[in-house]
């Protein structure tokens, strides 16, 4: 199979969850996924589910919380870089044919590893695994070296309203 580089970015809600159903699709047809969560240390809906009834799909997380409204500490940096080192070797391992590092384009933006450190890895990427990078505010330059970019834009949000997330849809 022909591997191939997928960013999904923007302001609009759906980024991840477009992620994890590209990941049960992929499962699905008798693949072997691992997911690396950047910025996110919470036990999210969807982390419950994949450790339950997905054992063909790994999940690691490399964050304290997610600290989205605060600036990144620096264990958020330490745990960041920690976790992309061992994603470098698990994308060489052979073990998996789909990787998604989600939330990494926000680890880049707030430079808990840069922007070079992701694009040699879709440089060096084995030809035969999907990468998936996703979160808002995708630099240009991976946008660049792509192979899809799907930009998730904001038209209309219940939270606009004062809605906070609900679980099992949200969170």
């Amino acid at each position: 199979m022909q591997g191939f580089v997928q960013i999904y970015t923007g302001d609009g809600k759906g980024k991840t969850t477009a992620a994890l159903g590209l990941a049960l699709r992929a499962v699905g047809a008798g693949l072997k996924v691992f997911i690396g969560q950047f910025v996110k240390g919470m036990e999210y809906s969807e982390i419950k589910a994949l450790k339950e009834k997905f054992p063909e799909i790994t999940l690691r997380q490399y964050g304290q919380d997610c600290f989205i409204v605060k600036r990144p500490t620096v264990e958020d940096i330490r745990l960041a870089r920690e976790g992309l080192a061992e994603v470098k070797t698990i994308l060489h391992s052979g073990k998996y044919d789909v990787i998604i590092l989600d939330e990494a384009n926000i680890a880049v933006y707030f430079k808990l590893f840069s922007v070079d450190d992701l694009i040699e890895m879709i440089r060096t990427k084995p030809a035969d695994v999907e990468l998936i990078i996703t979160g808002r505010n995708a630099d240009p330059r991976l946008i660049e070296a792509a192979d899809l970019v799907t930009d998730m834009r904001e038209i209309k949000h219940y939270y606009q309203q004062g809605i906070q997330a609900r679980k099992g849809i949200e969170s």
